[in-house]
């Protein structure tokens, strides 16, 4: 076939499967051909060749397809998306056809990438006009603007006057601007919608957000717009391209072309681990450890980006680094920033500029700079700790790298054998390319709400047009008539009552009809209230000491979520039980010497995905059926060999697993095994049923609800649950046999597991600030009215009173959502409904053990799990290596049992006389 056939070929019929197909890479001078050549020229000499997502992209984008191109950073996918785009304005301005109006809007969720695009967008239209002037004798003016909530109200005024050709903005301010009554009408002319960081979208509420705001972008154009999506690392890749292309009126898939070049750079990940005991050695030496190796590796390159999980590991890092590199004189102080969500916008954006005039050597972040932010050059990404996720990791140790040939680099630093069993086997993954899914959220109620009020706003409309507008977005393409109603019922003022706690209509609704129409002071609301990201909160901790209350600090809202009365966490290096949690504050007792149940950062902690989880149960059974078969030397050079690692790390693995295996008797818990562990702790009186479910915080977090639910009501007692990526432990305060264990775990079915859940967490505080946080998006409570901000204690009392008004109303819109968002995006039911379904079909089984003298190995980070602190992380060590000691005698014995017994065989053998 010649290159003009195939051209054609790729280029007018992709083959498309649902709504999907993916593209061909062409040659370099078959993408030059399709751009003018004054374009091509100053490509070529700014940037000298195309990478392959820019040979892949653009033809298809110059073709008018919708196009989601998902490739690492670096890989210049951003110009792939806009210079087909700013090539025909450039023909439409030497035309004489470049008219005063929107032609392209780019959505973005940070209003810093909107900032940085706006710079990177502005130097080339300029190179590009300077080029045109010199070579053609022609002026062209391609205007770019932000449109978010920083901009100015004259520049807002100015855009009217005068509108962009590219207008920049976020999924809330687009909201706003469809509705901002002189400014929708100039939406009115966009030919394009670019959307970046997809893969950060697609995942949350935000994205369910624009979904419906680019169908009612659809309705107000009156015809469909092309759509570009711009990802990092994804999978999978035709849901994210549903997800962005959305459907058509007959319900069909509008066509995606997928770009994929994910791995089009190539990466380059190691695991280090501590030449140290991992049990034995005291936390400060081990961190002295940890901290050297960072120092070695920051020495070593020119500019290196650390990762840790928290952002309080961020500061304890930066500190850290400060205190060993600027003291020895080695670096500047001023070399060494942090760059983490809590800081603010002004500091945050010194820090980028820094980074990319190349003023700093080392910046520890949590997870802020891993959107696609220009940040300059990086030669090394290091990542403390397990990244939870192989996706995650690819997008991390993407920043790494100046160009989209130069190689990622990135490594990881482990802390524990935990952690080093979770990082070989991410390492690995994210080389074979393996990637976790996203979950993209389906049909969020609270949502739905304030876009059906902004559609009431623009004017009267058919439920028949509000149906159509909200089932092309992929996020409700399922949502019923009867789901759609609830909404509409809930904001036309139908449900009894709810004006006695000032709950209003927002729209009109005449049921005759079938119309839904504007309400008097809806627009209002609307514009101060709209948005899907929630308030977060600092919550006050009163403790009481002799007799007497005293403020000692304040918690994160997201922790205190979490929390129930009874547990025990830490709070500036201190030990308190939490004893009643208040709308407006938490009162505490102090609780020292106790072991902490809530590591402190639990709220920012990250959960393993849950397909890791599965490839590290994976990993796990094969390794302990190689210790099965094969002799020690042979496994460590098998795990050298296969996953990279060294020789001291291989060993580690090696041990864990062994031990394990060896002091329970048992298989290895894994992705076939549940292994489920009941231990008295002889100090606290307590009985520990841990279960070594190896399938990630959220499921985990379902699993344990449920069973912890179905123990209490049986044992008429209440229950402390501790939930890992590892597992999750029950603790009850008197015994619990293993007949009773084994009965009540037959109590939860993939059948009945979401009603079990339901009730176990409608009186948490999970439930509480959740259904806070679904009620304001849905404007059930304003954040904001009349230009007042309503304090967040006032709305939380509101929302407590509220849910017990609604509880009386059959399935109520938000009280629903809130289950689903509790259930579906904060836990994950759908995949413990799969886990408990493969237990029903025995591909997992369950085995049942009673330690009397110590917890079995895997047990210890599980039972240790409250110790998070940093003034705690030496007592946490202590007790681990107290554990292990107990382990190892009890080996050890074995080992001399064993030793014994052959011993006595061989004598037998010899006494037998030998017979013919």
């Amino acid at each position: 076939m010649s290159t003009e056939q195939r051209v054609a070929q790729c280029l007018q019929a992709p083959e498309f499967r649902d709504g999907v197909a993916y593209a061909c890479e062409f040659e370099e001078e078959e993408v030059f051909s399709l751009f003018l050549p004054i374009v091509v020229k100053w490509f070529k000499e700014r940037y000298g060749s195309l990478t392959p997502p820019q040979r892949m992209a653009m033809p298809y984008i110059k073709m008018g397809y919708n196009v989601l191109i998902s490739s690492p950073t670096g890989t210049g996918k951003t110009l792939a998306a806009f210079l087909p785009i700013i090539d025909d304005l450039i023909r439409y301005a030497l035309k004489g056809e470049l008219k005063d109006q929107i032609y392209v809007v780019y959505v973005s969720p940070l209003r810093a990438l909107n900032n940085d695009m706006k710079k990177n967008l502005i130097q080339p239209l300029q190179e590009l006009s300077e080029y045109i002037k010199r070579e053609l004798g022609a002026e062209i003016d391609i205007r770019v603007a932000v449109r978010t909530s920083d901009t100015l109200p004259h520049e807002k005024a100015k855009m009217l006057r005068n509108p962009p050709h590219i207008l920049i903005t976020t999924p809330e301010s687009l909201a706003l601007a469809l509705n901002a009554p002189r400014f929708r009408e100039k939406l009115t002319t966009v030919r394009w919608v670019i959307v970046d960081e997809v893969h950060e979208l697609a995942s949350n509420k935000r994205g369910s957000h624009l979904s419906i705001s680019l169908e009612r972008l659809v309705d107000l154009v009156g015809q469909d717009f092309q759509r570009i999506g711009l990802s990092a690392t994804i999978a999978p890749l035709e849901d994210v391209a549903r997800f962005l292309g959305g459907y058509r009126d007959d319900s069909s898939p509008r066509p995606v072309v997928i770009v994929d070049a994910r791995f089009s750079k190539p990466i380059d990940i190691r695991v280090i681990v501590p030449r140290l005991d991992l049990v034995y050695t005291p936390a400060s030496t081990l961190n002295e450890a940890i901290y050297d190796e960072l120092a070695k590796l920051v020495l070593q390159h020119r500019t290196t980006l650390v990762f840790t999980n928290t952002r309080s590991a961020t500061e304890r890092v930066v500190y850290k680094l400060k205190k060993i590199l600027s003291e020895n004189g080695v670096l500047d102080a001023d070399e060494i920033e942090a760059h983490h969500s809590s800081l603010s916008r002004d500091v945050r954006l010194e820090v980028e500029d820094k980074l990319k005039k190349g003023l700093l050597r080392v910046v520890v972040s949590s997870t802020s700079l891993e959107l696609g932010i220009d940040i300059g050059y990086i030669d090394l990404v290091v990542l403390l700790s397990s990244p939870k996720s192989v996706t995650r990791l690819l997008q991390r140790v993407g920043r790494a790298g100046h160009n989209a040939y130069t190689p990622s680099k990135g490594v990881l630093i482990v802390i524990d054998r935990d952690d080093l069993v979770e990082c070989t086997v991410l390492a690995k993954l994210a080389l074979q390319r393996k990637i976790d899914r996203v979950k993209i959220p389906r049909k969020p109620l609270d949502i739905l709400a304030q876009h059906i009020v902004g559609m009431s706003l623009e004017k009267p409309r058919t439920l028949k047009e509000i149906m159509s507008i909200v089932r092309r977005s992929y996020s409700y393409h399922d949502i019923s008539e009867e789901e759609l109603m609830s909404v509409i019922k809930y904001l036309s003022g139908k449900y009894p009552g709810l004006e006695d706690y000032n709950v209003y209509a927002k729209i009109r609704f005449d049921e005759a009809l079938g119309v839904v129409s504007r309400k008097r002071g809806a627009r209002m609301i609307y514009q101060l209230n709209v948005g899907a990201i929630p308030d977060e909160a600092k919550v006050p901790v009163v403790a009481i000491i002799d007799g007497k209350r005293k403020y000692i600090g304040d918690l994160e809202e997201g922790f205190v979520e979490i929390l129930a009365p009874g547990d025990i966490f830490v709070l500036g290096g201190k030990t308190y039980r939490a004893l009643a949690i208040h709308p407006t504050h938490v009162v505490v007792e102090p609780a020292e010497g106790e072991r902490p149940t809530v590591p402190s950062w639990f709220s920012e902690m990250l959960p393993l995905a849950y397909d890791s989880a599965l490839e590290v149960g994976k990993f796990r059974r094969v390794v302990a059926g190689l210790i099965n078969a094969m002799p020690r030397e042979q496994v460590i050079e098998w795990l050298m060999k296969e996953y990279n690692i060294e020789r001291h790390a291989a060993e580690y693995i090696y041990e864990y697993i062994y031990e394990q295996v060896a002091y329970t008797g048992m298989p290895v818990p894994s992705d076939n095994f549940i292994l489920v562990e009941i231990w008295h702790d002889p100090e606290k009186g307590s009985t520990n049923v841990i279960f070594h479910a190896l399938f990630g915080r959220r499921v985990n977090d379902v699993l344990a609800r449920a069973y912890a639910y179905v123990f209490a009501q049986h044992l008429k007692e209440s229950v402390k649950i501790t939930v890992t990526d590892n597992g999750f432990m029950l603790t009850f305060s008197r015994p619990v046999s293993s007949t009773e264990v084994k009965k009540l775990i037959h109590e939860v079915s993939s059948s009945n597991v979401e009603e079990i859940v339901r009730k176990a967490i409608r009186r948490t505080e999970l439930f509480k600030k959740r259904f806070r946080h679904c009620a304001e998006r849905a404007f059930l409570l304003l954040r904001r009215y009349k230009g007042v901000d309503v304090s967040i204690a006032k709305r939380q009392i509101n929302a407590e009173k509220l849910i017990q008004i609604l509880e009386q109303y059959e399935k109520f819109p938000i009280i629903e959502e809130t289950y689903r968002e509790i259930l579906e995006d904060f836990m994950d039911l759908t995949h413990a409904k799969e886990v408990l379904q493969r237990i029903e079909r025995n591909e997992i089984s369950i085995g049942i053990i009673v330690n009397e003298i110590a917890p079995s190995p895997f047990a210890h980070n599980i039972i240790a799990y409250g110790y998070s602190d940093v003034v705690l992380m030496e007592d946490k060590r202590k007790l681990i290596a107290k554990f292990y000691d107990m382990v190892k005698k009890v080996l050890e014995e074995k080992a001399r049992i064993e030793k014994e017994h052959v011993v006595l065989v061989k004598e037998a053998r010899q006494e037998i006389p030998n017979t013919v």
